[in-house]
This record gives structure tokens, sequence and C-alpha cells, in this order.
């Protein structure tokens, strides 16, 4: 049996899980979320609890039981508190700037990158060289962060890039100059 498919999921207050067919929405304070799901997993809401079951152990239902409790635990998770992602720029010159829904970046290319904010999807910018991606759906933020992260990812000589906060950058040694 799946370690992470057994465990219920808990309902907070606030939030409502429907279910209609394969079809799963959930509402919360943060915002609206809809996902279709494996049929092969069946899903049972009583009490505040969702729990997740599949109907033998064949590879197929035994790979996705997990998933749909995870995918739906994001769901719930997402529109009752929501994501961020934080993100810094280090690099003489990096900067960031928000404009409305955009996102400039200044990170010594020849032109500034602009990024656009999607539905669910907020940038903040508390300073010049941090930006915080946050949001309901885990997905489009984490997608986004890793967009903005390939712009320039963090190099290992000299550390420069846009990297998230707290990622370690192994630093390799540059030439000896013999």
């Amino acid at each position: 049996m799946s370690r992470i498919g057994k465990k219920p999921v808990v309902i907070p207050s606030g939030v409502t899980v429907e279910l209609n067919g394969t079809t799963a929405t959930v509402k919360g304070p943060k915002g609206e979320l809809t996902r279709e799901l494996s049929p092969a997993i069946s899903l049972e809401i009583a009490d505040n609890e969702i729990t997740f079951t599949r109907p033998n152990d064949n590879k197929a239902n035994r790979s996705i039981h997990g998933t749909t409790r995870s995918l739906i635990a994001n769901m719930i998770e997402g529109v009752s508190t929501g994501f961020k992602k934080e993100l810094e720029l280090i690099g003489v010159g990096y900067r960031a700037q928000k404009q409305g829904n955009k996102l400039t970046l200044n990170v010594g290319l020849s032109h500034p990158v602009e990024f656009e904010a999607s539905e669910g999807v907020d940038f903040e910018v508390p300073s010049n060289t941090q930006i915080i991606v946050q949001g309901f759906n885990k997905e489009k933020v984490g997608e986004l962060a890793a967009n903005i992260r390939a712009v320039r990812p963090p190099e290992p000589y000299k550390g420069k890039g846009i990297r998230y906060v707290g990622e370690f950058v192994r630093r390799k040694e540059g030439k000896t100059g013999k």
C-alpha cells in the first residue's frame, strides 16, 4: 500500500471539495482549482477528510495512488494558504522591477527581460534584488519561478545569477594562472 496514498487529507474550514465523476473542484478563500483525476482511484469525503482507495495492486494503480492524494492535498493547501517561491539576484547591476502585473529583469543581457503574471500568480519585489512569486496554484508558481531562474541560472565560478533563497551553488576554482 502507498504510504502517502493511505494518509487521509483533512479539509480545513472555509474550503469546499466537490467531486463530479472524475473531476475534483476545490474552492477556498484564495481561489478555485479544478482538476481531472484518474478514474482508477476512488475518493470518499467523510467528516472533513478525504480518503483514497485503489481497486487492486496493479503497477499503474499503485503509481497513481499517492500522486492523486498529493494533487488534492496541494489544491487544498493552495486555496487555503497559498504557495510562494523566493528568488534572489546576485551580481553587479542585476535588478528587478515590478510595473503593474509585469516583472522586468536587468541581468547583464543586452535587453531587459519581461515576465507577465498569469491568472492566480502574482509578483512581489521587496527590494531590487529579491523576487517573490506567490499564488494558489502550486504548478503555476513553480513553473514561473523556474522560468525566471532560467533567464540567468547561477554560475559556479563567481556565483552570479538568479537563484532560489537558500539554494546552495557549488563553487569551482578558477584558473591557477601559472
